[in-house]
């Protein structure tokens, strides 16, 4: 079966003449497909029926199938999909009151980076997704606010998986976001715990797309046991890269911190991060940890947070303590596993 949302315009246009239809039919496909957005081939209102059969019994529209859904009190809204090969991934999105929507997409089935406070990374590493399985995330929430009069208005890669580990295809599904959603570079985000020569490919790009990158600690030895990347790529050389990165872009890169309270998050860490951070084009997000099963820290209390963000603005650093999203169905950042929601039925 042929998954649509693979093929390009050429390719759909070659898939159909295989199929012997005319070759306006491709573009009636395409707009049902990335204007209308329809789930179904029966939506398709203006092609023959005979058209529609031969779709049927040789294609699909996407790979993802839901498996569960939770809902936070916050609005935050959590999916549970199951690929064609058994992998299971999630999806989130999170609905503001300046009305973005913003959906939080995966770019690989669990992670082999290892973040110890990660529940991906705690889970190990399946696979690599295809640029076609990220796109669809994306283009299902796009499709569902639709229906209700609203629209996707961000994309992050912020969900499980490493992007920079599986470069070409999210590169891709930037690109396929910003043809066929029309979502603007700059409104889409894509994060990395500090693979250093992609971020450098990654600023020779010439792409608007913002850069975020995860850092959490500032000592080389601290850092390596949070998070095991730092042992390849140290500290020193993944500022170069960043460095390298506004040089290159004349953007500014984001910083993200999640504050463990009695680890990262006191005045002399704050003021070691200043002191890294001192002169580069940035802003820190700092975020109190989202708890997970496997790891024993917690999240920063209220006044050291404080402290914290009062510390780096006194150094110059522009800093913003983030609301934790959705930490109630397990949504919060580094909090997106699959165990949990296996055997739960879509509610």
């Amino acid at each position: 079966m042929t998954n649509l949302y693979a093929l390009d315009e050429a390719e759909l246009a070659a898939y159909l003449a295989a199929l012997d239809e005319r070759p306006f039919r491709a573009k009636q496909i395409w707009q049902w497909l990335y204007e209308k957005r329809v789930s179904s081939f029966d939506a398709m209102t203006n092609l023959p029926r005979a058209t529609i059969a031969k779709l049927k019994e040789s294609a699909r529209l996407g790979e993802l199938e839901m498996t569960a859904r939770q809902l936070s009190k916050d609005g935050t809204e959590k999916r549970l999909y199951r690929l064609p090969d058994g992998q299971l991934i999630e999806s989130v999105l999170m609905p503001y009151d300046d009305k973005r929507r913003t959906a939080c997409i995966s770019s690989q089935a669990g992670c082999a980076l290892g973040c110890v406070f990660c529940a991906t990374g705690q889970m190990g590493f399946g696979r690599h997704l295809s640029a076609a399985e990220i796109f669809e995330q994306a283009l299902i929430f796009a499709r569902d606010l639709a229906a209700r009069g609203e629209r996707l208005s961000n994309v992050v890669f912020m969900g499980m998986g490493e992007p920079f580990h599986n470069y070409e295809a999210s590169l891709e599904a930037i690109d396929l976001l910003m043809k066929r959603l029309g979502i603007g570079a700059r409104h889409i985000t894509i994060s990395t715990v500090g693979l250093v020569p992609q971020i450098r490919r990654f600023a020779d790009e010439g792409l608007q797309v913002k850069l975020a990158v995860s850092l959490h600690k500032t000592d080389d030895s601290e850092r390596s046991a949070l998070m095991p990347v730092n042992r390849v790529w140290p500290i020193a050389e993944l500022m170069d890269a960043c460095r390298y990165y506004v040089e290159r872009t004349q953007r500014r890169i984001t910083f993200e911190w999640a504050a463990i309270a009695g680890e990262n998050d006191t005045v002399a860490e704050a003021r070691r991060l200043g002191r890294l951070l001192a002169g580069l084009h940035c802003h820190v997000n700092v975020i109190p940890l989202n708890p997970t099963g496997g790891y024993k820290g917690g999240p920063a209390p209220a006044p050291d947070l404080n402290r914290f963000l009062t510390t780096l603005r006194q150094h110059g650093v522009p800093a913003t303590a983030r609301l934790r999203r959705g930490i109630d169905i397990d949504a919060g950042c580094g909090q997106l596993k699959t165990a949990a929601h296996d055997a739960e039925a879509i509610r």
